[in-house]
């Protein structure tokens, strides 16, 4: 499964007490693929280290790249389909370039993506994500 993380999601699930840390571990547990663009990356740097510090920020964020299920995306083309909030149309603009299955996000800006009939970008919320993975791992077993 291709993901790309919204940031309010990613922020929620970088710190191993945090009740979605379930997340960040199913990345390094492999169960699905994450797809970043630089533009996210920066974002997702700028905003854990306001939350968390420099130094947490970059023990998490350091070996990111590094892991094998996570693709460093280009895209080429900006859809700029998020009128309410255009900072969000980064995450839609590596979706489309990426070939991913969903954008996992709490953000209901992105709600408008249900009516857009080009491209087509599929969105779930976190428990709907949580809720696949629960699926997926009962037909591994």
């Amino acid at each position: 499964m291709r993901i790309v993380l919204d940031t309010n999601v990613f922020l929620v699930s970088v710190l191993p007490r945090h009740k979605y840390w379930w997340v960040f571990q199913a990345l390094l547990d492999r169960e699905y693929d994450l797809l970043v663009s630089t533009d996210i990356l920066t974002e997702y740097l700028e905003q854990c280290t306001l939350r968390y510090g420099l130094n947490t920020t970059e023990e998490r964020l350091d070996f990111l790249l590094d892991l094998p299920n996570v693709e460093l995306i280009t895209p080429s083309f900006h859809w700029r389909l998020i009128h309410a909030d255009p900072d969000d149309d980064k995450f839609v603009d590596c979706a489309v370039a990426g070939n991913s299955d969903f954008i996992i996000t709490n953000d209901g800006h992105f709600n408008i993506l249900k009516d857009v009939p080009f491209p087509k970008v599929a969105t779930l919320r976190i428990d709907e994500f949580q809720e696949i993975l629960v699926e997926r791992r009962k037909f591994r077993t």
